[in-house]
């Protein structure tokens, strides 16, 4: 197989905040641009390309010792490029028609506080788009008696450690694997990994020392050279990719950030990608690689211009018409010396294929169902998917700020059921009128700029929506409650019977209609008093005077005798079905001993 053939894995880093994803990112180039008489590094737009000369220089010192066996003469991928920008704004971009442009990604764990949110929303972004993925256990320099060796492989460093350091580590590993193993993955110290394809490597790792780079590195080329080469060859054709990001370059226009995962991208060829409006189709007018760092010699002049960018490579596009690009699109090209016809049939069968691709995540619909608006295609995506996990509706997803539109819709939406009258933004603005919408009608909006915390808001607005409308229901509803008359307190035996009474669960309220234990009608309570003063309602364990229409002390209720409150039946169907769990402990008690009596008296199924 011709290492022509095969293009470079491309890398991506992921992990929760201040876990060490940019510094682990630094250092693995920073490590490569120390060895520049070995090929160092090139600069890419938006990613890295470290060539394998280089990465076999760094994996060194594991081959001498013969602790891992390397042989260069097999390794048929160029090296590996790297994407720049960590974390999940770049990754959820590099879209690859459901799955991902990243060929392998790095996740970032601190070792000493383990998984933590992002971690898991990181894993289930790789599930998602079925990128495999190594872990970098990081910060290792900060376990208990650990001893830095730096730049050192982490198995010579381990080596060195006395038993309290390798215990640490040990124990933090433990937890990363059971972790894992809940998620559904087996998972390993990558020294003890038998199958690579089906347990995940954990590479302990510093990347303020560099400990472990080198592990880092071996796996990574160990297991993208090993299991995906089918995936990384390349057809040499018409060039595929995806736009990471869409800039606004004073004097250039609106140009694209594009990560190329396959062909040949040419100036004057066509390309095709998303647009706000639809598809943007035109002409590529010029391809910039950064120059390498020693030939820069005026801080404005920080780019080449280059007639052909082949894969697996990072090109920023100019070309007109870009304004209403989208990041997150797929980019397709066609060679601009090809026939009018063949060009004409190529460009249709794309545009076809992005339309499909983004139809599915931009749509505006009449339904019942919140408002989703992202700055990106990839970040819409990845919250659209969290969204339909959770069965949540959505009415409308678009990229770009809130505007009138949206605001008049979230509107209508509260008028037919206000639970998902909602505005949920990531990353963009609501423009003045629409605010101004928002506010008068008071629809709620739901912003963040970390998905997670996105989430976390959208279910703290769900849970306390729900309290809402339990606690107006529960108010709404008769409520259970259970009384005592007590003896020797009979201010009038009737019309109205005048009784102290002692509340022993629930509440009561005017108005209320009481049974006795046989089921029997007493009559409804006209007024509640304590100490000479109408009270609005009485709960457990209050000793107060009640007034009963219709009750005949000695005829229909005795001293002593206890009363339920008489909850008519569609109410007690609700409380059974929904409201039974927000009762307090002694109104719960009372409702079932008061079911069992309409179930004695009445029927068996009564208030199910």
């Amino acid at each position: 197989m011709s290492a022509k053939k095969i293009r470079s894995p491309i890398v991506v880093v992921l992990g929760h905040v201040d876990h060490g994803k940019t510094t682990l990112l630094d250092k693995v180039r920073g490590t490569a641009v120390q060895l520049h008489e070995a090929g160092g590094m090139t600069q890419h737009i938006g990613a890295s390309f470290i060539p394998m000369d280089t990465i076999f220089e760094i994996i060194k010192p594991l081959a001498k010792l013969g602790l891992v066996p390397v042989d260069k003469s097999k390794f048929v991928i160029p090296g590996l490029l790297f994407i720049d920008t960590p974390g999940h704004e770049a990754f959820t971009n590099l879209r690859r028609r459901g799955s991902s442009v990243a060929d392998i990604a790095i996740l970032v764990v601190d070792v000493r506080s383990g998984f933590q949110p992002q971690t898991y929303e990181s894993i289930e972004l790789l599930k998602a788009t079925r990128t495999p993925f190594i872990i970098a256990a990081n910060k290792i320099d900060r376990l208990p008696g650990w001893k830095s060796h730096p730049d050192t492989p982490f198995l010579i460093s381990y080596n060195k450690q006395d038993p309290v350091a390798k215990r640490s580590l040990e124990e933090a590993l433990d937890k990363m694997i059971l972790a894992l193993y809940d998620l559904g993955f087996e998972a390993d110290r990558y020294d003890r990994v038998k199958d690579f394809r089906k347990t995940v490597a954990i590479v302990p790792t510093s990347a303020k020392t560099g400990e472990g780079i080198a592990d880092l590195f071996l796996v990574l080329v160990g297991v993208t050279q090993r299991f995906m080469q089918d995936r990384l060859k390349l057809t040499l054709g018409e060039a595929k990719g995806s736009v990471l990001e869409v800039r606004r370059i004073p004097g250039a226009g609106t140009v694209l950030d594009v990560i190329l995962y396959d062909g040949s991208l040419r100036r004057g060829d066509w390309i095709v990608i998303g647009g706000k409006r639809g598809v943007i189709v035109t002409k590529v007018r010029g391809l910039l690689l950064p120059k390498p760092l020693d030939e820069i010699r005026d801080p404005r002049d920080k780019f080449e211009s280059v007639g052909e960018v082949t894969a697996a490579a990072g090109v920023r596009v100019i070309a007109p018409e870009l304004e209403d690009a989208l990041a997150g699109s797929p980019l397709y090209a066609i060679p601009g010396d090809i026939p009018e016809e063949e060009a004409k049939m190529l460009i249709e069968k794309y545009k076809r294929a992005v339309l499909e691709d983004i139809g599915a995540l931009i749509f505006r619909t009449d339904r019942t169902g919140i408002i989703l608006k992202a700055d990106t295609l990839g970040s819409l995506e990845a919250i659209l998917r969290k969204f339909r996990e959770m069965n949540v509706p959505v009415a409308i997803a678009d990229v770009g700020n809130v505007d009138k539109e949206d605001a008049v819709h979230a509107t209508v939406v509260k008028a037919k059921d206000p639970k998902y009258a909602v505005i949920v933004t990531f990353n963009v603005e609501i423009l003045p009128e629409a605010r101004e919408i928002l506010e008068k009608e008071e629809i709620p909006v739901i912003s963040d700029n970390v998905i997670y915390k996105l989430f976390e808001k959208f279910n703290q607005y769900l849970y306390e929506y729900e309290e809402r409308i339990r606690r107006e229901m529960l108010e709404a509803i008769t409520y259970p409650g259970k009384i005592m008359i007590l003896p020797g307190f009979v201010f009038r035996r009737s019309k109205p019977a005048i009784v102290g009474i002692r509340v022993l669960g629930g509440k009561i309220k005017p108005k209320y209609k009481l049974i006795r234990e046989d089921g029997k009608e007493v009559g409804t309570i006209l007024q509640i008093q304590s100490e000479g003063e109408s009270i609005p309602e009485a709960s457990v364990g209050m000793e107060v005077a009640i007034s009963i229409d219709k009750a005949v002390v000695d005829r229909n209720v005795k001293e002593g005798m206890i009363l339920y409150v008489d909850i008519p039946e569609p109410e007690a169907r609700l409380i059974s079905r929904k409201l039974i769990n927000y009762l307090t402990p002694d109104a719960r008690e009372v409702f079932r001993e008061f079911l069992k009596i309409k179930r004695k008296t009445k029927y068996i199924t009564w208030g199910m």
